[in-house]
């Protein structure tokens, strides 16, 4: 009987101190629980602190304005306002290029047929004429306005199409430059005949192109040939925009451009700065080194009956 009794007081004890170690457990466990719940909740303060933090630094990229729209985008103050209906323009002028630019005036169009659209050059040393061509027409058949404005150097069939452009805008400090159209057989082999057909289409194209600038300025296509060579013997006709103006090569010389279409702060991702290199590429032209070590960009194969208008003096562009 003692027995028993010791056997059943140790079994009470022990029952005693499992539920004790079950409480105490449970108790701990709430515990934890607390504690982990305190630790989320810091944890989601602080996520979210950095959350709001990321998210008002990616917002401070942004400027807190709209694109602006003017009928007239040139103000009193001689500040020209661009929108965001902007095309640029930079690079020798061929096909794929020319797919860029009238490809935006039609989306510009269609999206609004009043609003001024702005073909922008920073740097073009002219190029194709037929690709220059299409963006003339495309620039014609425009509803909406076209307006070039022009802040660095156009050249040859860019400045072409500064000049026959409804409207177009210049920094005095810009350069614009005119020359004859002209062609080179080193690339192809043609007999005479061939030849004299090509100078042919070669004087046909200078008709075109030439003629309605030389009228602009209210004089002929031999005088426009004539002032040429008297300002440099290679007949590169040069300008700075003010006196460019003068000559009507362009309508309008600005002293500001307002660019109410730049609203995410360019530094907030790292691009490559757009150069005359990277603009070539994005036009389709190779990147190549000749047989001395000199760079130069390939250009694309040729129409046959395309011509260059084309400012290369250094031979940077070159046929393959």
């Amino acid at each position: 009987m003692d027995q028993i009794a010791k056997y059943t007081a140790e079994k009470e004890e022990l029952t005693r101190e499992s539920t004790l170690a079950k409480l105490e457990a449970e108790k701990l466990a709430a515990e934890l629980k607390v504690l982990q719940a305190d630790s989320s909740m810091k944890t989601s303060g602080l996520m979210a602190e950095i959350s709001e933090i990321e998210t008002q630094k990616k917002r401070d990229n942004y400027a807190n304005a709209e694109p602006v729209y003017l009928e007239n985008p040139l103000k009193k103050n001689g500040t020209l306002v661009i929108s965001d209906r902007r095309i640029p323009f930079n690079g020798p002028v061929t096909s794929t290029l020319a797919d860029r630019v009238t490809t935006r005036i039609n989306y510009f169009n269609n999206k609004d047929p009043k609003k001024p659209i702005f073909i922008v050059i920073d740097d073009s040393p002219g190029g194709s004429v037929m690709a220059g061509y299409r963006i003339l027409k495309a620039m014609e058949g425009s509803e909406a306005p076209i307006y070039v404005v022009v802040k660095s150097f156009a050249a040859s069939m860019a400045a072409t199409i500064t000049t026959l452009a409804e409207k177009s805008f210049v920094y005095p400090n810009a350069i614009i430059l005119h020359h004859q159209i002209s062609q080179s057989f080193t690339f192809s082999s043609m007999n005479l005949t061939e030849q004299k057909e090509n100078v042919e289409d070669l004087k046909k194209w200078w008709a075109r192109l030439a003629d309605p600038i030389a009228e602009k300025m209210g004089i002929t296509s031999d005088e426009f040939i004539e002032m040429m060579y008297k300002k440099t013997v290679t007949g590169d006709w040069t300008e700075f925009g003010d006196d460019a103006v003068k000559l009507k090569w362009a309508d309008h010389v600005v002293s500001r451009i307002h660019e109410t279409a730049l609203l995410k702060n360019p530094d907030a991702k790292i691009v490559a700065p757009t150069t005359t290199r990277s603009a070539a590429i994005e036009n389709g032209l190779t990147p190549a080194i000749d047989d001395n070590g000199n760079h130069y960009m390939i250009l694309p194969r040729r129409n046959p009956k395309d011509l260059y208008l084309m400012h290369n003096p250094d031979g940077f562009y070159r046929f393959k």
